[in-house]
């Protein structure tokens, strides 16, 4: 177990390699977890390893104290009974309406129109609050591989997904129209461990700030 006596849930992933240089820097040794990539639990050093949609499940339901998660998690899983303590400011990227490039776009002819576009989403929580909030209609679509084929096909006339640089966007013939929010990796608590070992939750987030 780490110097905190904590159990860290780690996503895999985009944020997994900047979230055991940040682990490294409170002392925490994730050397045993950089080697081992089919392992998930590490009771040694108190790290378990999940995808990264796993994270606000494990943190409330106790299994882990603590997690590092993308903001646009918690914003999809909202319902989730943790506490989000500390924007850690890495794995930055853009949470974005996109269409295929050289079209119209949709987005605003469906509000001209009145119209109901369909949209293709791995965050369909999170759209649909969105257009909504926006007064517009759309019909999520809800899809689990690579979002971009979506359009491409002619399934739906847009997709709300995450983008770091717009590479893979750009090389599938998308092209950014809105930008939704910015998300960035969140340290989030169980509510019960943050009362019941507030000294070193406190530790750890003041670690991490100070890291």
């Amino acid at each position: 177990m780490n110097r905190f006596g904590l159990t860290f849930a780690v996503p895999r992933g985009a944020l997994f390699g900047a979230t055991l240089d940040a682990l490294e820097g409170i002392d925490v040794d994730t050397g045993e977890v950089r080697i081992n990539d089919r392992r998930l639990l590490f009771e040694d050093v108190g790290v378990v390893t999940m995808r990264p949609s796993d994270v606000p499940t494990y943190v409330e339901a106790g299994a882990a104290d603590l997690g590092i998660v993308g903001k646009d998690v918690l914003m999809e899983q909202r319902e989730r009974e943790v506490l989000e303590l500390l924007d850690l400011g890495y794995g930055a990227c853009r949470m974005v309406l996109a269409t295929v490039a050289g079209e119209p776009d949709p987005a605003a002819e469906a509000l001209r129109r009145l119209g109901v576009m369909r949209v293709a989403t791995k965050y369909p929580r999170l759209a649909a609050r969105w257009f909504e909030d926006t007064g517009r209609q759309a019909e999520i679509v809800e899809v689990k591989g690579s979002v971009e084929l979506a359009p491409l096909t002619g399934l739906v006339e847009a997709i709300v997904d995450l983008t770091a640089t717009g590479t893979t966007l750009r090389e599938n013939g998308l092209v950014v129209r809105e930008e939704i929010v910015t998300s960035t990796a969140r340290l989030i608590a169980n509510p019960v461990a943050h009362k019941l070992r507030a000294d070193a939750v406190d530790a750890v987030v003041e670690g991490l700030r100070g890291s």
